[in-house]
């Protein structure tokens, strides 16, 4: 199959997501299609320390831990092909086993984790903040390597508590009881 821009249409689905077969990474935001860049050497550290810490924190538990490329369909219509939203966090959580299929994560994780650069800042500060949040994602953070500084945000009464942590710092998860992240250790290899 082509590629989304070969075919020109104004609006794409999850069944035309599922043809395109270059090597270009995709997210589907409102049926737009968005190439995803190779992510940074800086990124991939990051991305590696979060996801270290994670497996084994959950190590013999029942929640799983994800990373890039995952597909993620927050809003799984009854047609499963009809979805126009597909995103790749850099990291989530799922707790409910229910939600993975073969293909992807069907519904809401429970925690996601995005990094950000300079091609992805303003879509995972705004364009995914709103979509986590209409989700109902329990827990989204945003991770800058430039500023070495994770932005939380905790889904309370249908809005985000919002807190910032520094590189030194320790953060609590809300979602997983007994789960600290140490952000040294997450930042330690970037300098």
């Amino acid at each position: 199959m082509a590629r989304p821009q070969e075919k020109l249409k104004e609006f794409y689905t999850y069944a035309d997501y599922r043809t395109w077969d270059d090597d270009v990474r995709y997210e589907l935001i409102d049926g737009v299609p968005c190439a995803l860049a190779a992510p940074s050497p800086m990124h991939q550290i990051i991305l590696g320390e979060l996801h270290f810490q994670f497996k084994n924190f959950l190590k013999g538990k029942s929640c799983m831990v994800f990373m890039a490329p995952t597909d993620v369909r927050l809003f799984v219509h009854e047609d499963y092909d009809d979805d126009d939203d597909v995103f790749q966090p850099d990291l989530f959580v799922v707790c409910d086993k229910s939600k993975i299929d073969k293909m992807s994560c069907k519904g809401s994780p429970d925690f996601i984790i995005e990094i950000t650069s300079p091609t992805t800042e303003r879509r995972d500060r705004f364009v995914k903040y709103h979509k986590y949040l209409q989700a109902k994602v329990p827990e989204y953070w945003i991770v800058s390597p430039e500023s070495k500084t994770v932005n939380v945000f905790v889904l309370e009464n249908d809005r985000y508590m919002h807190s910032i942590y520094g590189d030194t710092d320790n953060i609590t998860l809300s979602v997983l009881e007994g789960c600290v992240i140490n952000l040294a250790e997450v930042f330690a290899s970037i300098d």
